[in-house]
């Protein structure tokens, strides 16, 4: 009798084991489409010419590639539902959170929650200024009105809308 029970366990195994892994690799699929150009396109940080085209080509790809591994990921889930036992549910339930989540974030543009205009900015007086001397800035001068505008902000909202001098004016980075 105890032949039988070890000798049925492995297929029961192998009945839960490839369609997990094939589950485990949509989910992680679906995630990279999302994170790899959010992790290659940063301010402040190198970015090559070849990383930056690959992430923009993964990006142009990501919402139809991430739905299709979503769809497929559904599936095994749903095949997997019954053969796996209850306390191991919720790891389905989580992985099909993370890659529906990733697949709306391949169709937002969340870059532009990193790089977003600035709306109004405000100014201090040159005494007043908490800069570092090693700090660079874009200087904008008109009629003896002078403004700076540090690198490192300007980085992360590459627009700004101002006025100086009475004059309208879009400085970017």
């Amino acid at each position: 009798m105890s032949k039988i029970e070890i000798q049925a366990q492995p297929v029961v195994r192998s009945r839960v084991l490839m369609p997990a892994l094939v589950f485990s690799v949509l989910v992680g699929f679906t995630l990279a489409l999302f994170l790899f150009p959010a992790l290659i396109i940063q301010p402040f940080k190198y970015q090559s010419p070849r990383g930056i085209t690959l992430a923009m080509a993964v990006r142009q790809v990501a919402p139809l590639w991430s739905l299709a591994s979503l769809a497929a990921a559904l599936l095994f889930a749903v095949i997997l539902w019954e053969r796996i036992g209850r306390w191991t549910r919720p790891l389905l339930v989580l992985g099909i959170v993370l890659a529906s989540a990733a697949t709306v974030m391949s169709r937002i543009d969340y870059f532009e929650w990193m790089f977003h205009p600035a709306g109004t900015p405000g100014f201090r007086s040159a005494d007043q200024a908490q800069l570092a001397p090693s700090e660079m800035v874009m200087a904008v001068n008109l009629n003896g009105d002078a403004r700076a505008y540090p690198i490192l902000e300007m980085a992360y909202h590459h627009i700004v809308n101002d006025t100086v001098s009475d004059v309208p004016i879009v400085v970017t980075y």
